[in-house]
C-alpha cells in the first residue's frame, strides 16, 4: 500500500506542477480567458480566480511532492479536481466549444479530455482514501502502544505494576 500511496503521490503532485508550469508561464489574463469562456462566474470571480488557480496548483504539488499532511493535501486535490471536472463535464453536456484550460491553451473539452480529469480524479480520491486509512492506522497503532506502557493499563489488566511485588 505504502508503494501505491507513492505512486499515486508523485504522480500527482506532477500533473499539478505541470498544469501549474503551463499556466504561469503565459499571463494571467489568458488562462482568465479560459476560465470566462465557461460562462458561469461574475467577471471579478474570474479575475480573482485567473490569478490564484495556478498559484494554488503549485502549492499543492509541492506538498503532494513532499507528502506533507497527505490526507488534507490529496482531499483538497481531490475538491478541486472534482469542481474542475464537475464543469467540464457541464461545458460538454450543453455542447461548448471551448478550451478545458487544464494545461493551458489548445486543449478543447471532449471526451478524450473528460476521460483523462476523471482518471485524475478517481486516482486523487484514491489517493485520499489509503492515506486517511493509513494515517487512522498509524493513529491505532501509537494508542496501542501508548496504552501498553502504562500504569492504568497494568491495572486494568490485573497485572502488577513493573518494579512492584
Amino acid at each position: 500500500m505504502r508503494r501505491l500511496i507513492l505512486a499515486l503521490r508523485l504522480i500527482l503532485a506532477a500533473v499539478f506542477l505541470y498544469a501549474a508550469y503551463t499556466k504561469l508561464r503565459e499571463p494571467w489574463l489568458v488562462f482568465a480567458m479560459s476560465i470566462d469562456a465557461y460562462q458561469l462566474l461574475p467577471q471579478w470571480a474570474v479575475l480573482s480566480l485567473g490569478r490564484t488557480i495556478p498559484w494554488l496548483e503549485l502549492l499543492l504539488g509541492v506538498i503532494l511532492a513532499m507528502g506533507i499532511a497527505l490526507r488534507y493535501t490529496a482531499g483538497a486535490a481531490a475538491l478541486l479536481l472534482g469542481v474542475f471536472f464537475g464543469i467540464m463535464v457541464h461545458a460538454y453536456a450543453q455542447g461548448l466549444k471551448i478550451d478545458c484550460g487544464c494545461f493551458g491553451l489548445g486543449e478543447p473539452i471532449s471526451a478524450l479530455t473528460l476521460a483523462r480529469d476523471g482518471t485524475l480524479l478517481a486516482a486523487c480520491v484514491t489517493l485520499t482514501f489509503l492515506a486517511v486509512r493509513a494515517a487512522n492506522k498509524k493513529g491505532r497503532d501509537q494508542n496501542k502502544k501508548g496504552r501498553t506502557g502504562s500504569p492504568a493499563f497494568h491495572m486494568e489488566q490485573g497485572a502488577a505494576l513493573p518494579g512492584s511485588k
